[in-house]
């Protein structure tokens, strides 16, 4: 009976080694709630109502997560949310991979590479923000840049590099001068890029490819919009050499800048970006069968509301008349008035402003902060978007996956469930 048994429970165990994933895909979108997932699907439509069809955000999606942090606030910020998807462990605003006690937490990111996982992290925030940060480092505060930064080098495992490919922002961090981080990382093998174009010539691992001083350009401003794909693409590429599984995070950070800013155009492309990326790796799990790729959102950003002031409407063919952010915008018609600021204005976006709305963006032409506010307005009046805040709310976000085990995404989950989750496929 015995031996029936422990042969039974050997049978099962291999049974789910066999299911188990060889690689995994974590996507997270900064910012990205339910709003922002179901304004892309409009979005993309083009507000015709007989061409809406499921993105790859509804193809994948399994279910739900709360967001909360381990305080009583309700609201997260990305670290604390961040730190929940790494280790599975609720922890306070602000704390990069700690406890609410301040103690360090191992990542799912750690743990594959101590299970002998290749491990990689995308970003188009720099790589030592919040997100990417906390699965890799230890830090009190978010804002040690610097201290976070160093552990990219000094973190490892068995003499290792604990992050085999790193790619997004941050140069102004990994110096190349004379005892600088990046030189020292260089020295000690990795190869490192500054510029997209150069991507192809990363090899072989450790990589690194930082394309901005601190976070990379808006989608909607940048000369390469669909930037999360190239470096995608990059690293699979870097990690097929390899026969050894992996472990990649990628963050669509910059959702949750474009949120905090209120810019519906701006977040459409990032949506454009990390949607884009998204399908690469859906293409990938489907040809390869072996990886699972996993999707959800930190928290929600902005309050973000399709329809407002009570008309039953959202057009997104009006969002699609801004073709730059609205930083941008703003800064290119400051200190402008008359023809200047109509052609300025035209420039980018290609509905016509109101004697009214040219005249108050004049009264406030040396006033950026306002005048930013109202090109908001303008924006968001003839679209019929909605805004709450100006920064996160606790709505819960959506996750989605495909691939072997996804079905243990399926349903709700709070975000710990999610990292705890991860660690399981990685042990």
């Amino acid at each position: 009976m015995l031996r029936a048994l422990g042969l039974t429970c050997a049978l099962a165990s291999m049974s789910a080694m066999a299911d188990a994933p060889k690689n995994i895909i974590f996507f997270i979108g900064d910012g990205m709630g339910p709003a922002y997932t179901s304004a892309y699907r409009y979005y993309v439509a083009d507000s015709d109502v007989d061409r809406v069809t499921p993105t790859v955000f509804d193809r994948l999606l399994a279910g739900s997560a709360s967001t909360f942090p381990h305080d009583d606030t309700v609201v997260t910020d990305s670290a604390a949310s961040a730190t929940a998807l790494a280790t599975g462990v609720k922890s306070y605003n602000g704390a990069i991979g700690v406890d609410a006690d301040k103690g360090p937490l191992d990542s799912v990111l750690v743990k594959a590479k101590q299970a002998g996982w290749q491990t990689g992290v995308i970003s188009t925030s720099q790589v030592n923000h919040a997100t990417p940060a906390s699965f890799v480092a230890h830090a009190q505060s978010r804002k040690d840049y610097q201290e976070i930064a160093e552990q990219f080098y000094s973190r490892r495992i068995d003499g290792k590099p604990l992050v085999d490919v790193i790619l997004g922002g941050g140069q102004k961090y990994f110096s190349l001068e004379e005892q600088g981080l990046g030189s020292k990382m260089v020295d000690w093998g990795y190869q490192y890029v500054r510029s997209f174009d150069a991507l192809p010539e990363l090899t072989q691992t450790p990589a690194m490819g930082l394309f901005a001083d601190v976070g990379l350009d808006y989608a909607i401003d940048a000369e390469q919009p669909l930037r999360l794909s190239k470096m995608l693409d990059t690293a699979l590429r870097l990690f097929e050499n390899k026969s050894d599984p992996f472990f990649l995070m990628v963050e669509g950070s910059q959702i949750d800048w474009c949120g905090h800013g209120n810019d519906i155009a701006c977040a459409m492309a990032e949506m454009t970006d990390f949607a884009a990326a998204l399908e690469l790796a859906e293409a990938y799990a489907k040809r390869h069968g072996d990886t699972l790729v996993v999707y959800t959102a930190d928290h929600s950003t902005g309050g973000l509301t399709l329809g407002n002031k009570g008309n039953y409407r959202w057009d997104a063919k009006v969002v699609k008349q801004v073709d730059a952010s609205l930083m941008v915008i703003n800064e290119s018609i400051e200190g402008l008035s008359g023809d200047a600021l109509t052609k300025a204005l035209a420039k980018n976006i290609a509905f016509e402003f109101s004697d009214n709305e040219r005249f108050a963006l004049e009264s406030l032409k040396n006033h950026s902060d306002s005048r930013y506010w109202l090109l908001v307005e303008f924006v968001s009046r003839r679209s019929h978007t909605g805004w709450t805040t100006k920064g996160h709310d606790a709505i819960d976000v959506p996750v989605g996956a495909i691939g072997p085990m996804s079905d243990k995404f399926v349903g709700y989950h709070d975000n710990i469930e999610l990292g705890q989750s991860l660690i399981d496929l990685v042990n």
